[in-house]
């Protein structure tokens, strides 16, 4: 798991974001369920997948679902906390 010494720059978030997206969209029920909290349409989405805005609202899915964000973490190997890390990360470069 990413030790909480290192900080996450905005490469290291973006990859988080694009993994979450992946692991989202490999399970039907958990991107219908995102695809109705954010109001976006599948096309938009692979349209914006690289988007900041895009990547903000999966990893702030991710961490509004405590169970969600456990299983992603551990899918990936990554300490839960640092995926609100790289939500502030994104949203710092993209105010």
């Amino acid at each position: 798991m990413r030790s909480k010494r290192q900080p996450i720059d905005r490469d290291a978030a973006e990859a988080i974001a694009l993994q979450g997206l992946a692991f989202l969209a490999a399970e039907p029920a958990r991107v219908r369920r995102f695809l109705l909290a954010t109001g976006i349409e599948p096309a938009e989405m692979r349209v914006r997948a690289n988007t900041p805005e895009l990547m903000s609202a999966v990893l702030e899915h991710l961490a509004a679902d405590e169970s969600l964000l456990l299983v992603f973490a551990a899918t990936h190997k990554l300490a839960p906390e640092s995926i609100g890390e790289a939500v502030r990360v994104l949203q710092a470069a993209h105010p």
